[in-house]
């Protein structure tokens, strides 16, 4: 896996792909991207969480879940997608017409 450099992230907002790991909570212990859909600002919280709504993604970058997240703002990293083909493209070749 390619080395990613992870910034801090503020206010997040639809379309942000973020990486969730044991530092934003205990619950990913195996680590997930997800894509934002929206923050849940009218849900109560402790000071630095928060609750986020997003898709989470598989290692192509399709969304296989959707999820409601109570993640420590601290510990959310924004990531630009990794990109891994599933499957190389195939190339279909027609004749050619001589003459």
């Amino acid at each position: 896996m390619p080395d990613y450099k992870p910034e801090k992230i503020g206010t997040m907002k639809a379309g942000d792909v973020i990486l969730l790991t044991t530092a934003a909570s205990v619950q990913f212990l195996r680590p997930i991207f997800v894509r934002v859909i929206r923050e849940l600002p009218e849900r109560h919280t402790y000071d630095g969480w928060v609750w986020i709504e997003g898709y989470q993604l598989n290692a192509a970058g399709d969304a296989v879940a959707r999820r409601e997240l109570y993640v420590m703002r601290a510990g959310v990293r924004l990531q630009a997608l990794p990109v891994t083909p599933t499957r190389p493209a195939k190339r279909r070749r027609r004749p050619v017409r001589v003459g």
